[in-house]
């Protein structure tokens, strides 16, 4: 009996971890689920590091990037909101996520578009999305308390919980100015 094939077998066994990742929506399919009757047009924006700072003092969270995937949703050329597509790391992958922002600044939804985790995809669930819904920057977002945690998905709760805050957050500062 040769050992060195087993032992090389198990080695590898043991350096390789699961990879898991689903695709669920586009970015179309979520600006039509986010605001049904409405045209999207791309309105991706820049943030000025002035800004990135006003959004922190207002979400508690840091904007990190220097652009944001925006879509103005129009209604026979009236504005009804915003679609924002961000990105959150769960645990240790980015989740990928729209949120629907009218022109009153109410969250109107949120939409996983993708999730590259092995667990927490329980945010998926539509109940636990609902929850944002009719949230404006001034309400509070305090997780296990005003949003609920889902066991087996705290990273992803609260990073996407945070992430919605930030989006409010970026909205008053970037989008409403």
């Amino acid at each position: 009996m040769r050992p060195l094939p087993s032992l090389i077998a198990l080695g590898a066994a043991a350096t390789c971890q699961m990879v898991y990742a689903a695709d669920y929506l586009t970015v179309i399919e979520a600006q039509q689920l986010l605001f049904p009757s409405a045209v999207a047009i791309d309105h991706k924006v820049a943030i000025s590091d002035e800004q990135k700072d006003q959004i922190k003092s207002l979400a508690g969270v840091r904007q990190r990037f220097d652009e944001q995937e925006v879509y103005k949703m129009e209604k026979d050329g009236n504005l009804v909101g915003w679609t924002i597509i961000d990105n959150v790391v769960g645990k240790h992958e980015f989740i990928t996520y729209a949120v629907g922002i009218d022109a009153t600044g109410k969250v109107t939804g949120i939409e996983v578009l993708s999730y590259r985790e092995t667990h927490g995809a329980q945010i998926r669930m539509q109940p636990w999305r609902d929850m944002f819904v009719g949230k404006t920057l001034s309400d509070k977002f305090k997780l296990n308390k005003d949003i609920p945690n889902i066991s087996g998905a705290t990273l992803s709760c609260r990073n996407v919980t945070d992430g919605v805050k930030r989006l409010l957050a970026l909205h008053q500062v970037v989008l409403q100015s």
